[in-house]
């Protein structure tokens, strides 16, 4: 019984993190959704600026980055995508993003709060926050200026990205 519910695990889909070469993260997500493979890729508004005008552009969260899930099965489809470096991981075998960390910046995204990158961080307070929009969701506590931020990062990739929040909405984990 054990072997079987490994094998189900191992065949289950998992989040994985693609490294893409560089401005083709739409493009990789445009093609895995095509395909019928589910992609992830968080984005965020910037302004741009030109020579005669200015465009709020919509670009990736994380540079250079898409996730995607797929099962062992769909390995090879992905690999294929064009745009896609590689799939990030341990020597040639890729690894999966927890299911936690893709959830909580799904979470951000639906939410109303203005986000942007943010250097991923090795230390720091990990919090939860206990109200509001990103209710629930785990990440850590930084202090800039006098105002506090929640950082939501993706270990693998050391990405994150970070949004402004209130002290009083958090509690240490």
């Amino acid at each position: 019984m054990n072997q079987i519910n490994q094998t189900n695990q191992t065949n289950s889909p998992h989040w994985y993190a693609l490294r893409t070469k560089s401005r083709h993260e739409k493009l990789v997500r445009d093609q895995l959704d095509k395909q019928g493979i589910e992609p992830l890729l968080p984005t965020v508004k910037k302004l741009s600026q030109w020579k005669d005008r200015k465009k709020e552009v919509e670009v990736p969260l994380f540079s250079g980055y898409c996730f995607v899930r797929f099962g062992q099965e769909g390995k090879l489809p992905v690999q294929k995508v064009s745009g896609v470096v590689e799939i990030v991981g341990s020597g040639s075998r890729p690894e999966p993003i927890p299911d936690e960390e893709i959830e909580a910046l799904r979470t951000l995204m639906s939410s109303v709060l203005p986000y942007d990158p943010h250097p991923y961080l090795h230390e720091g307070m990990a919090v939860e926050v206990v109200r509001g929009p990103l209710q629930g969701v785990q990440g850590m506590l930084l202090r800039k200026e006098k105002r506090h931020r929640l950082i939501l990062g993706i270990r693998l990739i050391q990405q994150a990205a970070a949004v402004e929040i209130d002290v009083n909405d958090v509690m240490p984990i």
